[in-house]
This record gives C-alpha cells, structure tokens and sequence, in this order.
C-alpha cells in the first residue's frame, strides 16, 4: 500500500514544526517513508524530517535523511522499532529554511502488509561468543547473502552474544543458548538471557534448568540427540518442544534421529523437527543454513518466526536454494491439524528438484507414494486419503556426486488428521 502528500510551504511558515496527517492501517509490519522539496524559483529550503505515531514522536533525522523505515523489531537509525499500531500517525517537518517564494514537499509513505510467507534460515550456529571462529557481524553478513531471513545465535552456555546482536542487518537475530552439558545439547530459543547458571550434574538439574529456561519464554529443542559424539544420554521424558532432525550435513546420526521422530509421529505425538547448520567455522561441508530451515510466519519478526514454527509450518532443505515441498488438504498445510470430514484428497507439491531426485510421500501407514523425477523443476502429486490416515509428511532423495552418496535433500512437518476414522462412520464435522 502507498500513499502520497503534498504539502506547499510557505515562507511565513519557516521555524515552524509542521504535521502532515495519515493514517496507519491495520496489520502493518513495516511503514517507509520518503520525502522530496520542490523549490520554484532562487532560494534554499531546508525541510527536517521525523514521525509521530498515536503517542508519542517515534523518531527524527533532522535533514540527514530523505527517506527511513520503521519496523516492528527494527528500523533506519534515529526512529525507535515496535508496534505500528493503527491510528492517526502524522509526518513531522521542520521548516528550518524556506525561500521567499516557499516550497513543495511531497511526502510518499510505503506501508509493508504483514502476510504469512515462507521464511528461511539457520536455527542452530556459533561464533566468538563460545567456540567459534566468526564474528556476529560475520554471521549475519554471511546469511544476508545466501538470501535468508532469519539466523539463531547458539553459543554454547552462553548469552553475551544476545546483546551484542548487530542492528544494521536484514536478517532476524533469534535470541539462543545451546544448553550444553556432558550428556546431552539443547538450544533454548527466543529469550535474551534463560539460564543463570548452565551447570548440571543429575536429570533432576536438568529439569530445573529447563524449567528455569521456560519460565523465562524459552521454546526447548532437542538438539542432534543421536549424534556420535554429543547425543542425548539424558533421559527423553523431558520438557521440549521440539527437536533437531537435521545437523549439519545430512550424517547417519541424522537419519536414526529422522527415524525416531518418525516413530514419535506414528505413536500419536504432533512433534515439530527443526534443523540446523551447528556452524563454528569455516568447513567445506559444516556451512551456513546448511540445512535451510523453511518457517511458515505471519512476519518476519522473532515472534513470528518462532510463532511459524509452534504451528508446525516448517520444511528442512539441505541448503537455501531448496528443494521445497508443501503438503495441503482442504485449506489446511504442514503443522495443521485437519478436522475429520474437512478433506479428502491430499496434494503434495515440490520444486527445486533434479532429474533423478525421489520425492517420497510417508505417513502412519508407511510410505504410500514414491516418484523418481525424471526432469528439473516442479512436481506434484495427490492421494485419496483414507479413515485411518493420522499424517503425512514429505521427504525427497538425492544422489550427491561430490561424495558419491544418496542423502535427504529435503524434509517436511507433517500434516495431521483428526478423527478421520470417525468421520468415515459419518460421526465428522464439515469445515468450510
């Protein structure tokens, strides 16, 4: 959305503060504001620039800048992020020097629409703050580049880099600590500072830790559980949300961890899989977003990505160009829940892909499709869903020349069906 304003000036004006009204819309996560200053004729105008919202005057550059941009967690030097509430906003001017003649400003305001889209990132890297070798700036740089939107800065038992975040980058920095103890990793996400002391020494510390971590708004996962030389020794009954399928390059600790995950979805748990690159330093292999992890959000926000990923809306690639796949039934997609009734078909959609890849559709029943792609590009297939369907979610296979190996390439959540077998004796609700 866009709007424009223009505002004649006249000399008698000049020293004057100056408002130019508009109003904020509903549901915005960004506004951009942009002005010109047309002189006719001899003379000099000098035009500050600044905004106020509903309360209070939010920022001002004075005449440094011509255009700035205010978000809901950062913004162009000078002007304070947060919420763009809707309401009755104003352009603020100075009228610090105006010729005989005045002047035109014309003021052209960009309003950037939250929208649920697909977000990619890495949920799980290091850097000088613990083990690793590159700096925040480094990291950030380095995602900005692969084109990513989002990065959590896990340094191991450590919160110093939460506050050193640098506030010149596209990329949302996450909030993250990699609870590391000698039995087992996980990373606590979202929150400056969750833990005062990491240290542990039975399951009952652990629990405390956790506990500490999530009364502070921590979300808890589990972190490469199967690994060969850092698994989880703890015990599994602890309090997590979700779990780390995927670290670093695609290993065979990997595929027990996707196995038991998959195992957890046949028992009837709805359990979210994440991935992440564990990067400390430069490696051929141990990459940024290597995997990319695919975040279904309402905004590009913190609270929006991890949001996303509560709701299950997640797909793990191997890296940021892809392969992607979705999964929808209805007006349902990954991490849904879909009520008995709502769907009958389920149609799986994939891009990214190479000829030969092998994209698999795997639910409660086992695998119930599986394609080998004869072509690059898009693919996409539907299956009739049956009553004793509880989910299904997609992967795809690919032959790696580099090492001569076939790995996962791609993974997504699952899809959920609720009550399908109830619906199928006519006991379902429709759902429009």
């Amino acid at each position: 959305m866009e709007q424009s304003f223009e505002r004649w000036i006249g000399h008698k004006e000049q020293s004057a503060y100056l408002e130019i009204p508009f109003r904020m819309p509903e549901g915005v996560e960004a506004v951009t504001v942009s002005y010109a200053v047309r002189v006719e004729g001899e003379g000099k105008a000098t035009i500050d620039l600044g905004i106020r919202d509903t309360e209070r005057v939010r920022g001002w550059s004075g005449g440094a800048r011509r255009t700035f941009t205010i978000g809901l967690e950062r913004a162009t030097p000078g002007y304070l992020p947060g919420a763009l509430s809707p309401g009755e906003w104003a352009v603020l001017h100075n009228a610090y020097e105006v010729p005989a003649q005045g002047c035109v400003v014309t003021v052209t305001i960009r309003f950037q629409l939250a929208a649920p889209r697909w977000l990619k990132g890495d949920l799980h890297m290091h850097s000088v703050h613990s083990d690793g070798t590159y700096t925040l700036e480094e990291n950030a740089n380095l995602m900005e580049e692969l084109g990513c939107d989002f990065l959590a800065m896990t340094d191991h038992n450590a919160s110093s880099q939460n506050v050193a975040y640098p506030r010149q980058t596209n990329v949302v920095m996450i909030p993250g600590m990699e609870f590391t103890t000698n039995f087992g990793h996980s990373n606590f996400l979202g929150v400056a500072d969750p833990l005062d002391d990491f240290r542990v020494s039975s399951m009952d510390d652990v629990h405390r830790r956790i506990r500490t971590a999530r009364e502070r708004g921590a979300k808890i996962v589990l972190n490469h559980p199967h690994c060969d030389h850092c698994p989880w020794l703890w015990d599994f009954d602890v309090d997590f949300d979700w779990v780390e399928i995927w670290n670093g390059p695609w290993r065979e600790a990997s595929l027990a961890t996707l196995q038991w995950w998959h195992e957890q979805l046949v028992a009837g748990r709805r359990l979210t899989a994440v991935g992440g690159s564990d990067t400390h330093r430069p490696h051929p292999y141990v990459r940024h977003a290597w995997p990319t992890t695919w975040v279904y959000s309402d905004t590009k926000t913190v609270t929006g990505i991890l949001g996303g990923i509560e709701r299950g809306g997640v797909v793990i690639s191997y890296a940021p160009e892809g392969p992607f796949a979705t999964l929808r039934a209805g007006g349902y997609g990954i991490g849904a829940v879909v009520p008995g009734g709502a769907a009958d078909e389920l149609v799986l959609d994939a891009s990214g892909l190479k000829a030969g890849d092998v994209l698999k559709l795997i639910g409660n029943r086992g695998t119930v499709a599986e394609r080998r792609i004869d072509r690059d590009g898009t693919f996409a297939l539907s299956h009739r869903l049956e009553a004793s369907d509880t989910f299904y979610r997609a992967e795809v296979w690919r032959h790696f020349a580099e090492v001569d190996r076939t790995l996962l390439a791609a993974v997504t959540n699952a899809i959920y069906f609720e009550a399908a077998a109830a619906a199928a004796r006519g006991g379902g609700q429709s759902h429009a």
